[in-house]
This record gives structure tokens, sequence and C-alpha cells, in this order.
């Protein structure tokens, strides 16, 4: 099975043309699958309802997806920093929808050309036709295939947005698998906690699977593990292994930071450059970190973090960096390495 999570900025009724509505809370999901010839493939769209009131779900809704589509109803400022945050966090690929209003205008020359500006130059303009960009969608999926089957491949990071207790079953963590695999049965760490469990069972869609895999909303029963080690910021990951009988050695996934060397690629559209003392945000695998900078130079910033912020080690995804009192809230991407000192 193989999903394809779409960060959508559009309205309930464009988004309901193109896939089922499937959960409407604070984050409204839509979810079509189709049959392929390896199997099904699913169409997961995730949008952020109440942006621009709220920043946080929609960074989130960035952060786990591969694709985007932007409805265009107006040239505005929120249009402005919906294009800064796809940007800046590496969604290079989606479709936009010209819409404006009844009768109202929008001239969609001066949109492409802010597209092109904000590095979406490779997005696409579409008619506002429901069938349609579902097969726009399931064709982008085709193309980008093989960058899905990679973060399939690669070392497990699973986030954990929500848990609770359920009768019968125990502990149950849910959230979207950000890369690699977890299977049934397999040992996982609990981070920052460093609790340990084991997975007692594994569902995905209200179907009880036996692998979840990058892409994948789970919810995971777990064994073994303790209901303390689960916060808002808890990542799960596969424990590190070091057999040296085998001669293998498996690192973990991840790098925690308390204290980050930030090299920020700023916005075009941002005009605002961070000091000392500045508050921020960091927002990179459902994780929504505040942090100070302590020290800024016009090379780089070293920011402290309020909380563990965990980074990928191996192809880290882009860290979107966010203050909350700036126009546009996003200030760029940034890469990070961890500082000790």
């Amino acid at each position: 099975m193989v999903v394809l999570n779409v960060a959508v900025i559009a309205s309930d009724e464009l988004a309901r043309s193109i896939a089922k509505a499937a959960d409407q809370r604070d984050v409204h999901t839509y979810v079509n699958k189709e049959s392929g010839p390896d199997g099904a493939r699913i169409l997961s769209l995730i949008r952020p309802a109440k942006y621009p009131e709220r920043l946080p779900p929609f960074l989130n809704a960035l952060s786990t997806s591969h694709a985007g589509i932007i409805e265009v109803t107006a040239v505005d400022a929120s249009l402005g920093e919906v294009l800064v945050a796809f940007a800046s966090a590496g969604i290079k690929r989606g479709l936009a929808v010209v819409n404006p209003p009844d009768g109202g205008w929008v001239d969609e020359d001066q949109v492409k050309m802010l597209f092109k500006q904000a590095g979406l130059e490779a997005w696409t303009f579409e008619r506002n036709d429901g069938v349609h960009l579902r097969e726009r969608m399931y064709a982008l999926m085709d193309e980008i295939q093989g960058v899905l089957e990679a973060n399939a491949n690669a070392p497990l990071v699973l986030p954990v947005d929500q848990h609770f207790n359920v009768k019968g079953i125990g502990l149950v963590a849910i959230g979207y698998v950000q890369s690699g695999k977890v299977n049934v049965h397999d040992e996982v760490l609990l981070l920052p906690a460093n609790g340990t469990g084991n997975a007692k069972s594994l569902q995905v869609m209200d179907d009880d699977v036996d692998v979840a895999s990058a892409g994948d909303r789970v919810g995971l029963a777990l064994r073994n593990a303790k209901e303390e080690h689960l916060t808002g910021g808890t990542i799960i990951v596969h424990p590190p292994v070091e057999d040296k009988r085998a001669n293998l050695s498996v690192p973990l996934a991840v790098e925690q930071h308390q204290r980050s060397t930030v090299q920020l690629t700023t916005s075009p559209f941002q005009k605002r450059v961070l000091t000392k003392g500045d508050v921020i945000h960091a927002s990179v695998d459902l994780q929504f970190v505040v942090g100070r900078v302590a020290n800024a130079s016009s090379e780089s910033l070293v920011v402290d973090w309020d909380q563990p912020l965990f980074i990928r080690k191996d192809n880290p995804p882009s860290v979107l960096i966010a203050q909350l009192d700036s126009k546009p809230r996003i200030m760029g991407s940034a890469v990070l390495v961890r500082n000790d000192a």
C-alpha cells in the first residue's frame, strides 16, 4: 500500500471533490483509495481548517506531506505566507487552482510569478475539477514513487500526537510514520524518556495490519510501555543495535538537540533579521519547539531549545523556522547542527 500525504490549503468543497472526508477535527483529512498494479494506492489530503489563525496545524501538515494543493482565491499576505511555507518545507511539487469568489478576479500570470519567486516553479496550474485534480495527484504519486519508497526504507521515525488507554487493548500511541516501517512485535524506544515497549498490534485506517510504513497514520498498541513515557513530543524509533559478533551496528535514527547551530535560508518574502534574544519556533517531523536565539551572526544562529528537538541523522527533512509576530510568520528553512558548547 502506497500513501501520498498532501498538504492542502483550500476550501472544504474543493477537498471533498477530490477525496472522501474522513476526520474533521482541527485538521481535516480526506482519503481516496484505488487499486494499482502493485496494490492499494491512497491519497490522503491534510487540510488545516483553522489556518491562517493557527499556524502549528499547517506546519504539521507540511511535515508529513510530499505534495501540496493550493486554492488561490486572492493575492494577499496569506497567499505569500502559504507559498513561503511550502517552499521552506521542501514541497517542490503540487497543484495550484485559481478560483476567485463570484464577482472576483485573480491575475493568473501574477500568481504564477509569485509561485516562481517563492521557489515553487515546478507546481502546475490546474482547472477546478475534482476528478481531474485526483488524476493529477495520482500521476504526481507515480513521479515521486522512488522518493516514497526510499522514505519507507529509511530508519523508523514516528512522532506521537495522541495517546490513550483502550479497554482490552492497553496503551495506544497514534501518529504519522514519517520514515521507515514498524512491524508487529518490534521493540521500540520512546524518546526523550528513553522508555521501551513492544508493538503489540498496529491499525491503519481502521484495519489491523502487520506493518505500517512511511505515510501511514497508525495506531500502535504498546506492550510493556509506561504511559508517563508518552507525551505530546514523543518520537518512537527502533532502539540502536550493537552486535560485535555479527559485526552489526545500527545507530539511533535521530539526534537530540538542546542547542543548535542554525544555518537559516531566509525566504524571499521575509525582510526581518533575527537577532540575539529573539524567540523562534522550529517545525520538523511534527514537532513544534520553542527556541531562543543565544547568538546571531551573518553566517548562522545559535539557538537554545526549551525542550528536546529531534533531527533525523540520515537525509533530515527541511526544518521550518517561524516567528509568530513576523509577517510572514515563516522565516525560512534551516539546517541544524547539534551544538554541545
